[in-house]
């Protein structure tokens, strides 16, 4: 059970109700938003940064294994669950989300996701060592523009997924994401929910 009451449609500041009343919200976005709801004012705006987010232009697969690798290290049941269809659309498979136990070993990987991945690993484990040497690696891969997208994608994930993984917002999950939670899991090798 989330450690925060979530509100009800009713409780909700008309502009929040109208948010999770729309059809393209995912399981996850409904529980957070009916959480952040206590703060409609902070709300609004941290919603409409994530939905600028998903009009990105980084690829959607690349984004989600990213996503992905982050809930592992921030062990947000609700963001390792979920996979988006989006991603799916762009290639994303479960034998990709598999690879992530060991990005570098990965075969199925490009380069950017890769090296997007180790920039991810390092910005959720040890922000400081990321350095001029791991920004010429992204520059290898990605515009400054895509650069700064991932940062800003990263940066929402590690943020708001650790503040969602100490909500534990885990009723609406699979059943393995709702067990003891001082046991470790993985986005692999679990079952997951594919969401809009």
């Amino acid at each position: 059970m989330a450690r925060i009451r979530r509100l009800t449609v009713d409780e909700l500041d008309p502009a929040m109700a109208a948010l999770i009343g729309a059809q393209d919200r995912t399981p996850l976005e409904l529980a957070v938003t009916s959480i952040v709801g206590h703060r409609p004012d902070l709300a609004q705006p941290l919603v409409a940064f994530t939905r600028s987010l998903k009009n990105g232009i980084l690829p959607r697969r690349l984004v989600e294994l990213v996503r992905l690798r982050i809930a592992f290290h921030n062990q947000c049941r609700s963001c390792m669950a979920i996979r988006y269809q989006d991603a799916v659309s762009d290639g994303l498979t479960e034998d990709l989300v598999c690879s992530l136990e060991k990005p570098a070993e990965a075969d199925g990987l490009s380069e950017a996701e890769q090296i997007a991945l180790r920039y991810a690993d390092l910005f959720a484990t040890n922000h400081l060592a990321i350095d001029d040497a791991m920004y010429s690696a992204l520059g290898e891969h990605f515009t400054e523009g895509e650069i700064v997208e991932l940062g800003l994608q990263v940066a929402l994930f590690v943020g708001v997924g650790r503040l969602a993984a100490t909500w534990h917002i885990v009723e609406d999950l699979p059943a393995a994401f709702q067990e003891d939670s001082s046991k470790v899991l993985s986005p692999w090798g679990n079952e997951s929910v594919i969401v809009r």
